[in-house]
């Protein structure tokens, strides 16, 4: 579970027992707008910590990668790579064991590390605005 989502299931709760106070309709809706504005808040706050922790891990792969040692520019390319080879290898059966279940997650991880991590990165920031932009409306 995201944090986004835990987020959206924290305050869903009190959504619902706002509907269900005996109030009037107009009472209702201000106490739900109330919720919403505090859930905005949550939210943009979440999303601005993922964007620094993308920005930290974008900082470090970087660094490796401009780094005058070419072991540390290579190992996480080598290291993917190898787990690649034993995956292919594991799927024509040429080995003598089959991979754990963890190798298989582990390989999923780093691919969705450099995938899913710059895909990611670019959306929050993009998310992260329009949000920030509706709550100085």
């Amino acid at each position: 579970m995201n944090v986004l989502s835990l987020i959206g299931q924290i305050f869903k709760p009190a959504m619902d027992m706002i509907d269900n106070v005996h109030t009037s309709t107009e009472e209702k809706l201000i106490q739900k707008a109330a919720l919403l504005d505090l859930q905005t808040t949550f939210l943009t706050e979440a999303l601005e910590y993922e964007t620094e922790q993308l920005k930290s891990k974008t900082a470090i792969i970087m660094a490796e990668a401009n780094s005058q040692s070419w072991l540390a520019r290579s190992w996480r390319p080598i290291t993917m790579l190898t787990f690649l080879g034993l995956v292919c290898a594991d799927s024509f059966g040429w080995l003598p064991n089959p991979l754990a279940s963890q190798a298989w997650t582990l390989l999923q991880i780093g691919l969705g590390g450099y995938v899913v991590g710059r895909s990611a990165e670019k959306v929050t920031g993009g998310i992260t605005k329009a949000l920030k932009a509706k709550e100085e409306t």
